[in-house]
C-alpha cells in the first residue's frame, strides 16, 4: 500500500532556471526568425513591424522549405508569445513586448482563462507554458507568476498523491521559485503573503507560515482572508504546530530516522497528550518501523481526537491490512476516499485491498479508475498487468 512523503527542495536563484534548456529547446525548435522585406512587409504593414528586427514565426509543423505565405500576424503573435515564455533574456524582448501588448491588449485576461482551464483540465505542460508567456509579456504584473505558482502545487499535489515523490518535489520546488520571486516584489504585492503561507504549512514549515500570515494580516483589506487568516494562526498554536518539538519529529520521519522522529513525537505528546496531529505522528513512525499494532493504536487515538484527514484513514488501513484485518482496512480505505475521490494512492491502495481478498476483478476495475484519473500511474498499470496474466 502506498504512503504520503512530502518533500521539500532546494530552488535555484530564478524561476526560469527551473525550466531545463531541453525544454526550452523543444518548444522553440517550431519557432523561425524572419527579416521582412517587400511583399511580405508591406502585407504586415498594419503591425508596426520594424524591418530591421528578426521577427519569429510560429510554424504549423515540420516543412521541406519556408515559404512567405507561412507568414501571418496569427503567426508572429504566437512565435513572439513562445519566445517571451521560453526565452524571456532574448536581446529583442522588449520590442516583441511591446508589439503584442499594442496588438492584442486583451491577452492578459484571455490567456490568464485559457491557463487556469488548461490546469483544471490538467494539461500541465500548456498551462504552464501560457502562464510562462504572460509573464514574460507582463513582466511588471506578478498574477501570471501567483497563478503559475498555484499550477505548480496543484500539480506537485496529485504527484504527491500517487507516491511519485521526485517528481512531487520539482514541482514544488518550481512553486516555492514563483513564491520567492513574488515576496521580492515591491510595492509589496499582498495576495502572495496568503498563497506562500499555505504553502509552506503543506510543507509543514510553519514558522515561515506564520510571519507570511502575520503580514498578511496587518497590509491586507480583505476582510474575509484575513479572518481566515487569524483563524488558521490561531488553530497553528493550539495544535502545537509551532512547537519545535514537533518539526523535528516530522522532519525525522520524513528523512528517514524513525527511531528518533518516534522519540521526538512521543515528546510531543507528552506535552499536548490531547492533540491529534501529534499522535498521527506516532502512528507514522511506528508504521515506517513496521510495528503495525504500536502503529494501528496511534491513528486510532488521532482519530478519536478529531483528525478527520484522509492520510489518516489511509494510514491506519496500511496498519490494519499488514495485521490481517482485511475489512476494517477496507472501511477504513472507504473513507479516506469519501473525503478524496480522486487521490490515486487510495483508489491504488482499494485495488490491492481487493486482490488481497481475492475479488480480482473488483481489483482490475480500481486500477482502471486510477489510470483514468492519471494514465501515466505505473503502479496501477503493474497491478492490472498482473491481473489480466493471472486471468
Amino acid at each position: 500500500m502506498r504512503e504520503t512523503k512530502p518533500r521539500a527542495g532546494k530552488s535555484p536563484d530564478s524561476p526560469y532556471l527551473l525550466f531545463s534548456k531541453e525544454k526550452a529547446e523543444k518548444a522553440l525548435a517550431s519557432i523561425v526568425y524572419i527579416q521582412l522585406s517587400g511583399d511580405a512587409l508591406a502585407s504586415l504593414a498594419s503591425m508596426g513591424l520594424n524591418k530591421d528586427i528578426p521577427i519569429p514565426v510560429q510554424l504549423p509543423g515540420p516543412i521541406a522549405r519556408f515559404d512567405s505565405s507561412l507568414v501571418s500576424e496569427e503567426s508572429i503573435i504566437t512565435g513572439i508569445l513562445r519566445v517571451l515564455a521560453w526565452q524571456p533574456e532574448n536581446r529583442n524582448a522588449a520590442y516583441y513586448r511591446d508589439l503584442v501588448r499594442k496588438l492584442r491588449p486583451d491577452l492578459l485576461a484571455d490567456l490568464s482563462d485559457a491557463a487556469i482551464s488548461k490546469a483544471q483540465a490538467k494539461e500541465w505542460l500548456v498551462a504552464e507554458e501560457i502562464l510562462l508567456a504572460l509573464e514574460g509579456l507582463y513582466p511588471e504584473k506578478p498574477e501570471p507568476l501567483l497563478d503559475l505558482a498555484l499550477m505548480h502545487e496543484q500539480h506537485a499535489q496529485l504527484y504527491t498523491e500517487e507516491a511519485k515523490e521526485e517528481l512531487a518535489e520539482q514541482e514544488d520546488e518550481y512553486a516555492f521559485q514563483c513564491y520567492k520571486t513574488l515576496l521580492g516584489f515591491e510595492p509589496p504585492f499582498i495576495p502572495v503573503y496568503y498563497h506562500a503561507a499555505f504553502f509552506y504549512i503543506r510543507k509543514r514549515e510553519f514558522d515561515k507560515a506564520v510571519s507570511l500570515l502575520n503580514s498578511f494580516v496587518k497590509l491586507s483589506d480583505d476582510e474575509e482572508k484575513v479572518g481566515k487568516a487569524k483563524d488558521i494562526l490561531k488553530k497553528l498554536q493550539e495544535l502545537g504546530y509551532l512547537d519545535t518539538t514537533f518539526k523535528e519529529a516530522y522532519d525525522f520521519i520524513q528523512i528517514g530516522k524513525a527511531e528518533k522522529g518516534l522519540e521526538k513525537a512521543l515528546e510531543f505528546v507528552g506535552k499536548y497528550p490531547s492533540i491529534w496531529n501529534g499522535w498521527f505522528l506516532v502512528g507514522w513512525a511506528n508504521r515506517k518501523l513496521e510495528r503495525w499494532q504500536e502503529g494501528k493504536d496511534a491513528f486510532a487515538k488521532a482519530i478519536s481526537l478529531g483528525s478527520s484527514e484522509a492520510d489518516t484513514y489511509n494510514e491506519i488501513a496500511i496498519c490494519q491490512s499488514e495485521l490481517g484485518d482485511l475489512a476494517g482496512a477496507g472501511s477504513n480505505l472507504k473513507k479516506a476516499l469519501a473525503l478524496d475521490p480522486e487521490n490515486v494512492k487510495i483508489i491504488a491502495n482499494l485495488g490491492a485491498l481487493s486482490y488481497q481478498q481475492g475479488r480480482k476483478d473488483e481489483a482490475a476495475g480500481f486500477f482502471r479508475t486510477a489510470l483514468v484519473i492519471d494514465p501515466d500511474d505505473e503502479l496501477a498499470k503493474d497491478w492490472l498487468a498482473r491481473i489480466e496474466k493471472e486471468a
